[in-house]
């Protein structure tokens, strides 16, 4: 991790927290960070669920465009690998994430929040991808992600324009699932991921890599893969628990262990 990017662990709750002031740019370092937070968040047992956040006024506002000025062709076909893998490491965080949005989230800082599960944003939150306007397109995933989530029509208005998309808008076409007050962000997101923290970790991380393995592929392939991972399960402690617990005291009572 680097300075400008941090893991907090509490109530096994892991929070990657972008600190870079003033609009938390996204720097080559801050891409880094990124990546080595999340390795540590998906490795850690004591980590059963994972928040985005960048601070209670702003989420990103994008890359550091310092950086990129002057940087030739040649220069950013390596970056540009390195950009995608860095934010393509928090996407496969093996358990469920969900970014808490305050203020902007631009190009990178749209794309970061992106590769969360869930999204909840405050009422003054201003989410976009205006790379359009530089003369580029997103390079960090806003051009995949973005239409698998809103589909494609909308996600070209939002790529071609530029635009910026405000909090309730962003809600209505499903760009975030819940806007609450901006004061109220952090906590809205750690509710939501705090269902999951005592859930059965291993079939939680197979119903993750399910969704969004079949998202790669045609519905045969997917159906595959939930298969193989479906039966993988029944290796597992929590299964056993889960099933007995059933049994005998019907849903929902279960006590999982993470195993």
């Amino acid at each position: 991790m680097s300075e400008s990017v941090q893991l907090e662990v509490d109530g096994g709750i892991g929070t990657i927290r972008l600190d870079r002031p003033p609009m938390n740019a996204l720097s080559t370092a801050v891409q880094e960070g990124l990546r080595a937070a999340a390795t540590e968040a998906g490795q850690r047992a004591d980590v059963r669920a994972v928040i985005l956040y960048g601070g209670p006024k702003v989420f990103a506002a994008g890359a550091d465009i310092k950086e990129m000025v002057d940087m030739t062709y040649s220069e950013m076909v390596h970056r540009a690998a390195a950009l995608s893998s860095a934010f393509d490491a928090v996407a496969r965080i093996p358990k469920p994430v969900v970014a808490a949005v305050t203020g902007y989230a631009l190009g990178g800082g749209c794309e970061l929040a992106l590769t969360a599960d869930f999204r909840v944003c405050g009422d003054n939150a201003r989410l976009g991808q205006p790379e359009i306007l530089l003369g580029i397109i997103p390079g960090a995933g806003g051009t995949q992600r973005l239409p698998r989530l809103i589909g494609p029509s909308r996600a070209k208005d939002l790529i071609y324009t530029g635009r910026f998309v405000e909090a309730e808008e962003a809600l209505r076409i499903g760009m975030v699932d819940q806007v609450v007050a901006p004061d109220d962000v952090y906590d809205a997101a750690r509710a939501m991921v705090a269902r999951y923290t005592g859930g059965p970790a291993l079939a939680l991380r197979a119903a993750k890599a399910a969704v969004d393995g079949g998202l790669d592929g045609d519905l045969a392939t997917g159906l595959r893969l939930e298969s193989h991972l479906f039966a993988a399960l029944f290796a597992t402690e929590d299964r056993a628990i889960g099933m007995r617990s059933f049994v005998e005291h019907g849903p929902g009572q279960a006590g999982f262990v993470g195993r």
